[in-house]
């Protein structure tokens, strides 16, 4: 599923990341890697973006971004 679909204060384990290589270096420069567990922890009142809680702390993602992560829900 992807990362974008998950509710409010469900976890997952990042399966892939399905972008270009750009912006694939971005989230691995921010810890977000495949095999790292992320919790949803909320969302902008528009939806986008979303914040994400992952290595002890917290990152804002876009929705477009979130939709190119796969995530293997807890």
């Amino acid at each position: 599923m992807e990362l974008s679909k998950l509710k409010i204060g469900e976890s997952g384990k990042v399966i892939s990341i399905k972008t270009d290589l750009g912006v694939k270096n971005r989230l691995a420069v921010m810890g977000l890697t495949e095999g790292v567990t992320v919790t949803l922890i909320r969302r902008a009142p528009f939806l986008d973006p979303i914040e994400i809680k992952l290595r002890g702390f917290y990152l804002a993602l876009r929705i477009k971004d979130a939709n190119k992560i796969q995530v293997e829900k807890f």
